[in-house]
């Protein structure tokens, strides 16, 4: 749950950015809590992405401040924001399909330079929540079923030890009960003291497991406020396809 009597830990004011000379985000205000969960819905091409690579370091903001931890990163690069507490598990995953479950966890804490006991000790870790992972561990990622490839992005980013996980899609071609499962980690994860910030294409599933939501639409902020208030606003969800989630509804 959301630590509201402390300083946000991730905050984005005013921020704009794009590609090129095409602009996408526009003024942009987002605001995670310590230990929050937090959707960012929105129309495709709104902008959503674009966020998550702005707070990550692949993008730098054309306008505006990202802060985390209350250190202004809107310069940063990723190393820095990962060694910072940040992670993110990309849209189709990310994986590196010509090596071993277990050598793509390792290069997760290598991109940090994490000492060899801490990486093993956090490698346990992952093995214990995904116990599948474990068993495929001298498996290549790219012969993977798709849920046991989602958990392994997701044992990647969790191996870093996050203050703040950014997964974006979680759910793309899951059955309903793999997804089921992963919302469950997630849950745990959660509980533990790590923040969330979803991006999710089913609003159904990212409401129903988030405490704030954000919705966006052409690149501006349409909705700020609490998950189930967004549940009411047809105007807005009815163009993310609403009905077409049923996990956790």
């Amino acid at each position: 749950m959301p630590e509201t009597d402390q300083a946000p830990l991730l905050e984005l004011h005013g921020v704009d950015a794009g590609y090129g000379a095409v602009q996408v985000l526009r003024s942009v205000d987002l605001v995670v809590q310590p230990g929050e969960v937090v959707a960012l819905l929105g129309t495709n091409g709104a902008g959503k992405s674009t966020i998550l690579k702005v707070v990550s370091g692949l993008m730098h903001p054309w306008a505006g401040t990202v802060s985390f931890g209350g250190e202004d990163i809107s310069r940063w690069q990723p190393e820095q924001t990962v060694r910072a507490g940040i992670t993110q598990v990309p849209g189709g995953r990310g994986l590196l399909p010509n090596l071993t479950v277990l050598e793509n966890l390792q290069m997760g804490a290598h991109s940090i330079r994490r000492d060899r006991a801490r990486t093993k000790r956090s490698i346990a870790r992952v093995c214990d929540v995904f116990p599948r992972l474990g068993e495929r561990r001298k498996q290549l990622a790219g012969t993977l079923s798709g849920g046991e490839a989602q958990m392994l992005a997701l044992g990647r980013a969790f191996v870093l030890e996050p203050k703040l996980m950014m997964i974006d899609e979680l759910s793309l071609g899951l059955a309903p009960t793999i997804v089921q499962g992963l919302v469950d980690v997630l849950h745990d994860m959660n509980e533990a003291g790590m923040a969330l910030l979803l991006v999710e294409q089913h609003a159904n599933l990212a409401l129903s497991v988030t405490d704030h939501a954000y919705f966006l639409e052409k690149g501006q902020i349409r909705f700020d406020g609490r998950s189930q208030e967004l549940l009411e606003r047809d105007d807005l969800l009815r163009s993310v396809f609403l009905a077409g989630a049923t996990v956790g509804a």
